[in-house]
């Protein structure tokens, strides 16, 4: 499973003249017959051509022992992988990571770079995020965790709740007593499953959650739900605790996801070309983008999920250019090309912690260059001063 640190160590990773990253994704395919041979025979092809170009440029021995080491894994396999694997390796550096996730690549792919290629892995995340489910009602509550196709149910939370007595007693009285002493029970209940995903928030141990609850019972649970874990929750649905089970998990989580993360883009894309066009928190084009970046402004980037363009990179400051200059205009050092500059915009976002939005067929936002960025703040270079967001 990977994790954030995970993410943040491939995000950081800069290779020299003398280092190779290697970024392998395998997405096995539908087979074609009982051979299952298909998937293994792309991934081998791939790093055999590989393995042709670094021995053509005579370059890195380190990287031919690494591709030689994933061409070993990818002939073990024989047709049997129906898992996606994503492996990255750097031999110079020691690294060598192996990664077991649900086939949800477009393609099985091969890089060779100085950065490692994450725009795939973070698209996957992206689309998956730790999600927690809680089926509560008033005296139980079961909470599941789904990420990346797995899922997993914690501990049970059960409040007995206590028993009332033979009779109601004088003018029911007592029956009286008895059920507000269960409607107490009831309420600690609640809040006792409140402060159980306050915790796990503040732990990290989900990014989003979801609800599975009674339709009368919704408004008292909500009511013991503390404001940051309102901010997390995706929604909610009718469910009863005792048939929850790990379909039902699966759907309804991976339901509330696609719509939530559907919504999420359009109107993260709406804020920002309108805060673009009014020279507010927003910019367009690839230019200005990665002006902001460098100047740490950015709090949201967008990109089209298909999106490349050729920049230049400074070898020594690390400034990008959109201008294909041959020499960095901060620091004077020559620059090199960038073939995509995606694969240098990713790790800088990860690394400022910085949200990524992959946009799908949008035709105002492909007019406007296919990236744009929301600002925390934005600096006025004419006053010298900052104009910070509200």
């Amino acid at each position: 499973m990977i994790n954030r640190e995970d993410m943040l160590e491939l995000a950081q990773f800069q290779g020299g003249d003398a280092d190779c990253a290697i970024s392998f994704y395998f997405q096995p395919s539908r087979p074609r017959d009982k051979s299952h041979r298909e998937d293994s025979i792309v991934a081998k092809d791939l790093v055999r051509h590989a393995l042709r170009e670094r021995e053509k440029s005579g370059r890195n021995t380190y990287a031919r022992t690494d591709l030689e080491r994933i061409l070993d894994v990818a002939t073990k396999w024989h047709g049997t992988q129906n898992r996606a694997e994503v492996i990255f390796a750097c031999g110079s550096r020691n690294i060598w990571l192996e990664f077991d996730l649900a086939p949800q690549f477009q393609e099985t792919q091969l890089f060779v770079n100085r950065r490692f290629h994450l725009k795939p892995l973070v698209l996957v995340l992206g689309a998956q995020p730790r999600l927690c489910l809680a089926f509560v009602d008033r005296r139980q509550a079961r909470i599941f965790d789904f990420h990346l196709d797995e899922v997993r149910e914690r501990e049970p939370m059960v409040h007995p709740l206590p028993r009332r007595g033979r009779g109601d007693g004088f003018a029911g009285y007592d029956a009286g007593r008895a059920e507000r002493s269960v409607n107490d029970e009831v309420l600690h209940h609640f809040k006792d499953v409140a402060e159980l995903l306050k915790l796990g928030l503040e732990r990290k141990a989900f990014d989003r959650l979801v609800i599975g609850c009674q339709d009368i019972l919704w408004r008292d649970i909500e009511a013991q739900l503390h404001p940051y874990v309102k901010n997390r929750l995706l929604g909610r649905f009718a469910a009863e605790v005792g048939s929850a089970s790990e379909t039902q998990v699966r759907e309804q989580g991976e339901r509330m996801v696609r719509e939530s993360l559907a919504q999420h883009q359009h109107e993260q894309l709406r804020e920002a070309l309108d805060q673009a066009r009014g020279n507010g928190h927003g910019v367009t084009g690839l230019r200005r983008v990665l002006r902001s970046l460098e100047m740490g402004e950015v709090q949201v980037l967008l990109m089209a999920d298909n999106y490349s363009a050729h920049a230049v990179e400074c070898g020594s400051c690390g400034h990008l250019d959109a201008h294909m200059v041959q020499y960095c205009p901060v620091c004077g050092r020559s620059t090199q090309e960038l073939e995509d500059v995606a694969d240098a915009i990713v790790p800088a976002a990860i690394r400022r912690d910085v949200e990524l939005v992959y946009v799908k067929d949008d035709p105002e936002f492909d007019r406007v260059g296919s990236i744009a960025a929301l600002l925390r703040f934005r600096v006025n270079p004419r006053k010298g001063g900052v104009a910070i967001a509200s």
